[in-house]
């Protein structure tokens, strides 16, 4: 039997946030490798074109209109996805909101708009899904891989986005907390820290010149980070290749944090 690192056939994938940017790059790379593919999102048109996008190439794909900033709807968005492709295998929290501006002008109101969508989400995502992989583990079907979307603001300086890099750095910690404690079910958990990535967050400085010069013109591989790199490394944490990495985090940024 030849060997086969990243067959995903047989596994389940979700990926929050999965129509567009990051996300979508992920669940291209997992439907590819043979993953069948949820994938949640709120706009109905990058629904519909992620789903149209995801199912060329061939797999079952389930699209959700799952607000995961509502605890109730990412309760039941995990139930419905179990429901329909009847396990979970991978569970790429990625969806994610900014909120830039002075610190001290920021507001209660904006802190919590972000802290809701970046962590607390993550949390009620997690939750569920782990709660149906314990299950699965109990029956005699161990395994699993938790991974949420970080950021390199999370451990480099990040002004006018503090919010935003304090969740960052909080799911990180979260992300090891369960490395350890779900370790004995074969439920592994790491995080990715992309850079500069092209993505509708990320829309209005593509076009600066003088942040294209300074900034981008700062990363060794001299351009953005595209959604479809972090492909592989989706891939990569669904497999059994790598069954004993857990507790880890990936930089993808093309050497910005290091140079």
């Amino acid at each position: 039997m030849s060997y086969k690192p990243f067959d995903l056939s047989g596994k389940v994938a979700l990926v929050t946030g999965g129509n567009g940017g990051i996300g979508l790059g992920m669940a291209e790379g997992l439907a590819q490798a043979g993953a069948k593919v949820v994938v949640w999102g709120l706009n109905p048109d990058k629904n519909a074109a992620a789903e149209a996008k995801l199912k060329a190439y061939g797999g079952d794909v389930l699209v959700q209109r799952v607000d995961v900033a509502d605890e109730a709807a990412v309760v039941d968005g995990v139930a419905e996805a179990l429901k329909r492709m009847g396990r979970l295998d991978f569970v790429a929290a990625n969806a994610g909101v900014g909120g830039g501006g002075p610190f001290e002008d920021m507001t209660t109101e904006n802190w919590r708009r972000v802290t809701t969508v970046n962590l607390d989400a993550v949390f009620w995502t997690f939750r569920e899904a782990v709660k149906s992989m314990i299950a699965r583990a109990q029956a005699g079907d161990p395994g699993g891989s938790l991974v949420v979307t970080s950021s390199t603001s999370a451990i480099h300086g990040a002004p006018r986005n503090e919010a935003y890099a304090a969740t960052k750095g909080g799911v990180i910690a979260m992300i090891r907390g369960l490395a350890v404690e779900y370790a004995r079910y074969e439920i592994r958990a790491n995080a990715i820290l992309p850079g500069w990535i092209r993505s509708d967050m990320t829309a209005g400085l593509q076009a600066w010149d003088k942040f294209n010069e300074k900034a981008i013109g700062r990363v060794p591989m001299r351009r953005w980070g595209e959604p479809e790199d972090f492909a592989g490394i989706a891939v990569y944490l669904a497999s059994d290749t790598a069954r004993f990495h857990t507790g880890d985090s990936f930089v993808i940024d093309g050497g910005y944090t290091i140079f």
